[in-house]
């Protein structure tokens, strides 16, 4: 399902009438640095090509200079493969507009072509290097995106990549020259050859003449630049991702305050590795996160409604000042109404939410069955529950809720980015509700008699949303659904007559896909579903929710352009936790302690239920 709306809003939300609106558009990848990018990837692949292949070196003013005293014939090969090799690494800066990118191959196409005319006599590579220059400097303008948030693993993923680059490259190396090669050497032999040669040394490959200078100037190249691009991107200057600062969350919770009934996820936007932008009057706002050069949001705008296309105008600047892809996850009808009007990006339905309403909800009924059977053998087993505010917990009780929702945990990283919030009994969440088992008849744990946790944040003053699930492996099963059972039960005495459950991916899909008179595409899609669900939980979370009998509220994803969605799924991931990309952790760095919260002491949180 696709939606762009262009006029006024339906379903009750106020448009702008009376004065000329301006259409913002995404930053979608201009014409001219898209060309220059491939132009720049163009003379990359020819200077590699120059450097490697001998007949495509081959020229008689090259025969020439190879005779004539003091000549640097060797020194071209290996000069002519590092000026490619980094018109490659700068083409994507250049596609993104980036002014470090577009500074440095200002630098490199002059020098490059002098070097080819200097040692190799050729006017070709001179006038190549000229054509692309030219529109460089012609469009210098265009090229002035910020830099991205960085750190410091990606030195060691550029080790890693350059590394196994110029392994390949140095293969093709030592083997284009077998018509010099003196002997027979093995694979085993050439690899040694290119190792010994990427760190300076002579390998156990020998040619005839002055092809053994050419191979190991090149294979020299293709070790400098391994080692100076690591290093420097380990020494540079760090620009870390921004952080959600204390300012910026009292003034977040106070919009919460005004308008956080409005979207189940709102809480959510007070993560603290988020960043956020505001309305220029600050009664809106976007929170949202960078991942791999996509400006990653979440949920719907925070505050007024009306005030929400001046929050997305700001968004849709910072995306343009940093050739971001701009990108929302999981936003509702009305917000993805909102971002298609102001911005002409286009939204797609992305799955379902699950929202249980308190006064509907109950175990009787043949339907409920299956929850009410597990609940009762479960109590039976000797298991109690118990449904409070953060507020009203000891701090040793949540500390011991802390560390076995850690270890509980189940994977390396932390998940969860659209609906979650990071963090469990800090004092400015006190609104935030807990539901935990214990079974007493159990020898104590590391954790007393605790077994299972389920945390909640506010949605409004009359709803709670779910956040995480976490159980002790060693009970039994159907510790979920006690709690979400006790926390319904619950909800009336504690004022909350609506609670979110989870997000349930393609939702529409696996539904209709398992019904009779299903077509045969929808049948297939929702067999590719159900295999992928193996990994990402797609229909067991559909099939979890659908126990509760919940209504399911729509959920979208906007997107500037087709082509980006498979950077912003694979953004989305990342930022999820199912795609970790960080450094090993022995190699990281100590987390910093948690923030303290300027708010612990106020009541300048969620209003209480």
């Amino acid at each position: 399902m696709s939606v762009r709306i262009d006029g006024e809003l339906s379903g009750g939300v106020p448009g702008r009438t009376g004065r000329t609106r301006r259409v913002l558009r995404g930053p979608s990848p201009e014409a001219v640095p898209a060309l220059i990018a491939r132009a720049c990837t163009l003379v990359g692949l020819l200077d590699i090509a120059a450097g490697v292949f001998p007949r495509f070196r081959h020229s008689r003013m090259h025969a020439l200079a190879e005779v004539l005293p003091g000549s640097f014939g060797p020194f071209a090969a290996a000069l002519s493969l590092s000026a490619g090799v980094l018109l490659l690494l700068l083409a994507h800066g250049l596609r993104r507009r980036k002014r470090r990118a577009w500074r440095a191959a200002v630098l490199l196409l002059p020098a490059g072509a002098a070097a080819q005319f200097a040692y190799r006599h050729s006017v070709i590579g001179v006038v190549i290097s000229a054509a692309l220059l030219a529109p460089l400097l012609r469009h210098r303008d265009e090229f002035a995106a910020l830099p991205d948030p960085r750190s410091r693993w990606r030195a060691l993923a550029n080790f890693v990549l350059m590394g196994a680059g110029s392994l390949v490259l140095g293969l093709v190396i030592v083997s284009v020259h077998e018509d010099r090669m003196i002997g027979d050497p093995s694979l085993a032999d050439r690899i040694s050859h290119v190792l010994y040669g990427l760190v300076g040394f002579e390998g156990p490959v020998d040619y005839a003449g002055p092809t053994s200078w050419t191979v190991a100037f090149s294979l020299g190249a293709l070790g400098w630049l391994t080692a100076v691009t690591t290093v420097y991107l380990a020494f540079r200057p760090e620009h870390p991702a921004a952080r959600l600062t204390e300012d910026d969350e009292a003034r977040l919770r106070g919009l919460l305050d005004r308008h956080g009934g409005r979207d189940s996820l709102g809480h959510f936007a007070l993560r603290r590795d988020k960043a956020v932008v505001f309305s220029p009057s600050g009664k809106a706002a976007v929170t949202y996160r960078v991942v791999s050069g996509v400006m990653l949001a979440s949920g719907d705008p925070i505050g007024d409604v009306e005030a929400w296309p001046g929050a997305i105008e700001r968004f849709m600047d910072e995306a343009r000042a940093h050739s971001w892809t701009p990108a929302v996850m999981g936003c509702s009808e009305t917000g993805g109404e909102v971002w298609t009007r102001e911005t002409g990006l286009d939204a797609l339905e992305l799955g379902d939410e699950a929202v249980v309403d308190v006064a509907d909800f109950s175990l009787s009924g043949r339907a409920m069955r299956n929850v009410r059977q597990m609940v009762k053998r479960i109590e039976r087993a000797g298991y109690e529950t118990r449904v409070r505010r953060i507020r009203d917990l000891g701090e040793g009780e949540l500390e011991r809720i802390r560390r076995a929702a850690e270890d509980w945990r189940g994977t390396d990283t932390e998940r969860g980015f659209s609906m979650a919030l990071g963090r469990i009994g800090d004092p400015s969440d006190g609104d935030c509700l807990i539901a935990t088992a214990h079974k007493a008849d159990d020898p104590p744990g590391p954790y007393g008699d605790l077994k299972a946790v389920l945390h909640f944040v506010p949605w409004g003053t009359d709803g709670v949303s779910l956040d995480l699930m976490r159980r002790d492996r060693a009970a039994d099963p159907g510790m979920n659904e006690l709690l979400i059972v006790a926390a319904l039960q619950a909800s009336p005495r504690l004022g909350i007559d609506r609670i979110s459950l989870n997000f349930a991916m393609f939702r529409s899909a696996l539904a209709r896909g398992e019904k009779i008179g299903a077509g045969p595409v929808l049948r297939a899609w929702r067999g590719l579903l159900v295999f992928l669900s193996r990994w990402f939980q797609i229909e067991s979370l559909y099939k979890f929710n659908a126990k509760f009998r919940p209504r399911w509220e729509p959920r979208f994803v906007v997107y500037a352009a087709s082509r980006d969605l498979p950077r912003i799924g694979l953004a989305a991931m990342q930022a999820e936790g199912f795609v970790n990309l960080a450094l090993p952790r022995i190699l990281r760095r100590r987390a910093p302690a948690p923030r303290p919260c300027a708010h612990a002491a106020t009541e300048r949180g969620i209003r209480a239920a």
